[in-house]
């Protein structure tokens, strides 16, 4: 459940790096992917943040399932559901793994530049989010 929810659901962020383009990013509470900036098709991918996002998630399922199973009903998951959430879990990791394999990605342990976040929001992974039109900003003014 926790790779399910982790794969589908997340949020976006809009930020200004420091000395960068304008960048996308994703990942709830943390951001750990953004758009690459070396070819259009990259990505950075930043593992601890990655992780902690992770952790999270994981928490947060499995204190719903913790707290439904012991104090309101006993949890009896069909056999059907339980390979549907191993399927579901293994396409996404293999998905995953496969665009992270890729050349042009770049790994890093952690984002190592500082950002001014300019809008967020959440989606789910297969809807897309258009950036923001900031056209008429002014950085200066508050």
């Amino acid at each position: 459940m926790t790779i399910v929810l982790f794969g589908t659901v997340t949020k976006w962020w809009y930020v200004l790096p420091v000395d960068a383009p304008d960048t996308m990013m994703i990942g709830f509470p943390l951001a750990f992917i953004s758009d690459g900036w070396h070819t259009s098709m990259s990505l950075q991918i930043f593992i601890v943040e990655l992780l902690v996002d992770f952790l999270v998630y994981f928490s947060i399922c499995f204190l719903l399932v913790f707290l439904v199973d012991n104090y309101f009903i006993k949890i009896r998951v069909p056999k059907l559901v339980t390979g549907l959430l191993w399927t579901f879990s293994t396409l996404i990791i293999v998905i995953s793994i496969w665009i992270a394999s890729f050349p042009e990605q770049i790994i890093q342990t952690r984002r190592d530049w500082e950002m001014k976040v300019m809008v967020t929001g959440f989606k789910l992974t297969w809807t897309h989010q258009d950036r923001p039109d900031f056209s008429n900003y002014d950085p200066n003014k508050k």
